[in-house]
């Protein structure tokens, strides 16, 4: 572990704790492999020497993987431009945001990049720790090493997160009414035009505004809302999955199935299994 500064504190809501350490950025010179960790402070801008220090390593062709949020400063060295990178489905559209020119894919466990590597939440860095144990040293060694710490031996980098897609409205937009319109009709087939007429606004001008307030369409907006409802539905309740489809406006199990697989890239049956809550 090298450090700026001596030791480190670990966050408080995982128990702080005060690790120690001997070396420093310069120690940096001699390793082949660098990881850098998530961290709560990632929208901060990262220490000048530190973005230098992991430029130089990649330079001298050093490996560099991030974990979570170590996609920020990693990106923050410009190293990612041009790249797919990943990190927390959470963080995916801030680190989009923050720097446009790296190539954001928050639907996967890990990227692998050759020399770059980023991977999505913490338990996905295991993931990503196990493929590059895999890349060095072979499949068995990376098997053993994943029975040792009881993880699954292999999950592939382009397995899916678990992503609860977010409802990107503005709560003081103009369109507050038709959206709530809309989630109060999931269950009926909506029709563009039956959006627009209840908005007394015309397709084009319906579509636009959607664009300019939301940053999607209409129907892409009604798509996520369907699919925000149908994992609520199946985490909370016990209906069948039928149900859940003429409840959430997808008409038959087939139809929700093939949605939610590419929103959430996992089938109803087994996201509920993984996120169904008991009263």
């Amino acid at each position: 572990m090298c450090t700026v500064g001596g030791a480190v504190q670990t966050s408080e809501p995982f128990g702080a704790m005060r690790l120690e350490t001997a070396w420093g950025l310069d120690d940096l010179a001699a390793a082949d492999t660098l990881v850098l960790p998530g961290h709560w402070d990632f929208l901060q801008e990262p220490p000048g020497d530190v973005l230098e220090a992991v430029r130089a390593a990649a330079g001298r062709g050093a490996r560099i993987a991030s974990i979570c949020a170590g996609a920020f400063p990693l990106a923050a060295t410009g190293l990612l431009d041009g790249r797919r990178a990943t990190t927390h489905w959470s963080y995916a559209a801030e680190l989009a945001r923050r720097y446009p020119a790296v190539e954001v894919d928050a639907s996967v466990l890990f990227t692998d990049n050759g020399d770059l590597l980023t991977s999505a939440g913490v338990a996905a860095g295991i993931d990503l720790c196990l493929h590059l144990v895999r890349r060095d040293h072979g499949s068995a060694v990376a098997a053993e090493t994943a029975r040792r710490i009881v993880m699954s031996p292999q999950r592939d980098g382009g397995q899916a997160q678990f992503i609860r897609h977010a409802d990107p409205r503005d709560p003081g937009s103009a369109l507050q009414p038709v959206l709530t319109w809309m989630e109060s009709n999931l269950h009926r087939p909506l029709s563009l035009g039956d959006i627009a007429h209840h908005a007394c606004l015309s397709v084009r001008t319906l579509t636009r505004r959607f664009r300019a307030q939301i940053g999607t369409t209409p129907l892409q907006w009604l798509l996520h809302a369907r699919i925000r409802r149908a994992q609520h539905l199946l985490e909370s309740t016990d209906l069948p999955i039928g149900r859940v489809a003429e409840a959430v406006g997808m008409g038959s199990p087939a139809t929700l199935r093939a949605h939610f697989a590419r929103a959430v890239g996992t089938s109803p049956h087994s996201y509920r299994a993984t996120f169904r809550t008991r009263p």
